[in-house]
């Protein structure tokens, strides 16, 4: 972080990544409580000689006599392995503001395996980052992060409860081997089912007798089985004919379906549902599941939906899967967050994964981009289709992932109006700019800002949208000096009411926006 971000941080406000302590003596004892959180969350910086008053940060700076007592304090008991149940090793900054000194320390996002990072050798003394708060983890929140940090993955375990003459789905199976041996002609063909599953590793050895896995069950099983290995839906599937903004949680939906079987029998039944309404009418193959005709956002929807399938967090046995297909978007939540960040999702190598058995069966049929590109193929389908980005939120904290597809269209502004405008902005400006510098004209609270946008996660709503406008000069507060003040509004600026005119002048002209 560089002294003028870090001015511009203090400027604004405490967040998940930022956190500020007076400690202009002592180390205080709640900063061990914000390391564990940072840890077990996304990482961020914890500042020493900043104190808030009346909803402001404010510079008091480190004492000169403690200085270098504290800093040296603090990194001895990170490393120590002592007072938290893992070393962190803290990267310490200076930095010198208004004639004061300030201690900076940036935590570092834990390895999966070390999570949850807890204090005083008590795991319930573990703590996860929410907005600017630090939070106790809940006994669930802690079950979810000590069943991520096993070396064995949840899905290879062996389940004695399942016989395999009983608990197969023959049906699924044969369909599974027929696309297997098209897909993969170079591998040895096997007819036996239980062949083919202890080949595959769907069955392991244990007191030398075979038995079948978590994946096997989940995969291929019969629905009595699935049901028992899995006391929750694999899928709620929600088609809702409204658009995301004009919905509530109260309206019922327009068609509904709950999964609990396989998941290859829940990803042909969610095939058949995508091909009724999908944008242009295709046809399936019943044999081979392939298509004949793609829709244009075949790609994108299916990479999401098999993202939902594979990497959900099936240990988590209260919160399932759920697929909102509204008018103008999808969206896929999972139980389970991804354990590469949001930018290493983006990345063309491989990802460390939750469900490897489960993820690797997807793969060898060509149900699923090559390991680590999903993310990137979505983004691209939806690049090309030029509808607006995919908004992806990878909750660290709540361990769950979002991932929204909007089916707007990106707005792309006439190439002369971004040089009268402004140099900052884009050439493409998305369509939900406009209604929110139209609304804007009148001092707004972010509250409804966020209302327009129709974003519903705040923090989400503050990085990608609030702070995008106010970086661009679109949008200026009310009361600048104060940023965080219960009275702050939002108000149109200069420039962002003449990309407003310029916008209005190109609908007069062309009838739409270019």
């Amino acid at each position: 972080m560089t002294k003028d971000e870090l001015i511009k941080r203090i400027q604004s406000y405490e967040w998940t990544d930022f956190e500020c302590k007076k400690a202009q003596r002592d180390v205080p004892k709640d900063a061990y409580s914000t390391v564990s959180a940072f840890a077990n969350t996304q990482g961020g910086w914890l500042l020493f000689g900043v104190s808030e008053a009346n909803g402001l940060l404010e510079i008091s700076g480190v004492e000169p006599s403690a200085f270098d007592h504290m800093q040296d304090a603090f990194l001895t008991t990170l490393r120590s392995g002592q007072k938290l149940n893992h070393v962190i090793n803290a990267q310490p900054h200076v930095y010198e503001l208004d004639g004061k000194r300030l201690l900076a320390f940036y935590i570092p996002e834990s390895e999966r395996h070390q999570k949850p990072v807890y204090l005083n050798g008590n795991p319930r003394d573990s703590y996860i980052r929410r907005g600017a708060r630090d939070e106790r983890m809940t006994t669930n929140e802690l079950q979810r992060f000590l069943r991520d940090a096993t070396q064995q993955a949840w899905d290879g375990v062996a389940v004695t409860d399942f016989p395999v003459e009983s608990s197969i789905d023959r049906e699924t199976l044969s369909w599974y081997q027929t696309q297997f041996t098209r897909r993969n002609p170079e591998q040895r063909e096997i007819t036996d089912p239980v062949e083919f599953l202890l080949e595959w590793n769907f069955m392991v050895h244990q007191a030398g007798k075979p038995v079948l896995t978590r994946a096997a069950i989940l995969l291929f099983g019969v629905d009595r089985c699935v049901r028992a290995l899995l006391p929750r839906p694999v899928l709620d599937y929600q088609r809702i004919d409204a658009r995301f903004e004009n919905w509530s949680a109260d309206e019922r939906w327009h068609d509904r379906m709950v999964f609990e079987e396989n998941l290859f029998k829940t990803w042909r039944g969610l095939v058949a549902k995508y091909s009724r309404v999908a944008e242009h009418p295709f046809k399936i193959d019943p044999a081979t599941m392939r298509r004949n005709d793609d829709p244009p956002d075949y790609v994108a929807f299916r990479e999401a939906a098999i993202n939902l399938l594979i990497h959900q967090d099936y240990g988590d046995q209260y919160r399932k899967a759920s697929l909102k297909w509204f008018i103008d978007r999808f969206v896929f939540w999972n139980p389970g967050d991804a354990f590469a960040t949001t930018a290493q999702l983006l990345e063309s190598n491989e990802k460390e994964i939750r469900n490897p058995l489960i993820v690797n069966a997807f793969r060898r049929i060509g149900l699923s981009d090559q390991a680590g590109t999903g993310i990137r193929a979505i983004m691209r389908n939806w690049h090309e289709l030029g509808r607006r980005t995919p908004e992806i939120d990878n909750d660290k904290a709540g361990k769950s992932f979002q991932l929204v597809l909007c089916q707007e269209l990106l707005v792309t502004q006439p190439a002369d109006i971004t040089g009268q405008v402004t140099g900052q902005v884009t050439g493409q400006v998305e369509a939900w700019v406009f209604p929110v510098l139209s609304a804007c004209l009148k001092p707004k609270k972010s509250s409804e800002i966020q209302e327009i946008t129709a974003i519903k996660h705040r923090e989400t709503f503050q990085r990608n949208y609030l702070d995008f406008m106010l970086d661009e000069g679109l949008l200026a507060r009310t009361i600048p000096e104060k940023p965080r003040s219960r009275l702050q509004r939002y108000q149109t600026t200069v420039q962002g009411k003449a990309l407003l005119e310029q916008t209005c002048r190109t609908r007069d002209r062309f009838g739409v926006i270019h």
